[in-house]
């Protein structure tokens, strides 16, 4: 979440007045995250989020992202749910952005994710992944390999400023993982992009998941291995062989991995890795000028990038035999 366009409050009012939210009693800009631009609300009817969608975020997608949140509630995964106006629309704009409101979940994210934190994510993941089944709508991974390589071709020239020899890394990587990426492995709707900022919990007990604002349609296994760069590394770079075990270990209670899906394992967390990378790297380079938002070190994901590569096998990252 961040803050790219600011909302007047005379033009909050405005487009509130469409809803029966009650009466605006506070606004306030949320600064965490890179992609859209997001407010706190405080209406007499309660705590809401409002969303104004920017960057990669398409309009025509808008309907997916919305429909997949209130069919996985159906299911029974806790998620915001949009917030229809008063002519059922769940969709509006606000400041020339589309724009939608959501739901509050209670609780908060944890910086410091502990083993039991891992585990319950491993098998929010794998649930989120069985309620997907029979959703009507569908989405290509707009940041799969082909949108790895447009956004490499926008920041490549410039990555060694930020690393030495960082350019050929990517390019490199980019080679070996075109020509190894699988592409008949079980597939349905993903997260695409579960960070511990978008995982909330009340004490150790997982309270909901929120920002489906990357998800998809793509491999159930990539959905896995972003989780592993997630939440199973530590702040100095050290891979945490236990959390990797309990994210695994929880996933694998609810769906359990194919032979192939663990095969191709540390292939996945390396593309993972890469695609991390690069939307940190184009965002670390293009800030845009007076942009409330904190944009997040593409050189974390370098030091995991370079740890996926020395893996042979999905048992190093914890996985039970």
């Amino acid at each position: 979440m961040a803050v790219y366009t600011d909302v007047g409050e005379e033009e909050l009012g405005a487009f509130l007045s469409g809803y029966d939210l009650g009466k605006l009693m506070s606004f306030k800009g949320i600064a965490e995250g890179v992609e859209n631009t997001n407010f706190l609300l405080y209406t007499s009817a309660g705590h809401f989020i409002l969303t104004l969608y920017e960057k990669r975020v398409a309009r025509a997608d808008l309907p997916f992202f919305l429909g997949l949140m209130e069919h996985l509630a159906k299911k029974g995964i806790t998620c915001p749910q949009p917030v229809k106006s008063r002519k059922g629309q769940a969709l509006g704009e606000l400041a020339g952005r589309p724009a939608a409101i959501v739901t509050f979940l209670d609780g908060v994210w944890v910086r410091r994710p502990s083993i039991s934190h891992c585990a319950a994510v491993g098998r929010a993941l794998a649930e989120l992944h069985r309620a997907g089944a029979g959703f009507e709508l569908h989405r290509a991974n707009a940041l799969a390999l082909a949108g790895w390589k447009s956004l490499a071709r926008a920041c490549i020239g410039r990555a060694d400023k930020v690393a030495p020899d960082l350019g050929s890394i990517i390019a490199e990587e980019l080679v070996q993982l075109e020509r190894s990426w699988p592409r008949d492995l079980p597939r349905g709707v993903i997260h695409a992009d579960l960070f511990p900022d978008n995982v909330f919990f009340l004490g150790d007990k997982l309270s909901g998941l929120i920002d489906f604002y990357f998800a998809c349609d793509d491999l159930f296994a990539y959905d896995v291995a972003i989780c592993i760069n997630a939440w199973c590394f530590e702040a100095d770079g050290s891979y945490n062989v236990t959390k990797g075990r309990a994210l695994l270990t929880g996933y694998a209670a609810v769906r359990a991995l194919t032979p192939a899906e663990v095969t191709v394992l540390p292939l996945l967390a390396r593309g993972a890795a890469l695609r991390f990378l690069l939307t940190r790297l184009v965002d670390w380079l293009d800030v845009p000028a007076g942009a409330l938002v904190r944009p997040k070190d593409p050189l974390e994901y370098l030091k995991k990038l370079r740890f996926h590569r020395l893996i042979d096998h999905a048992r190093d990252y914890g996985l039970a035999a």
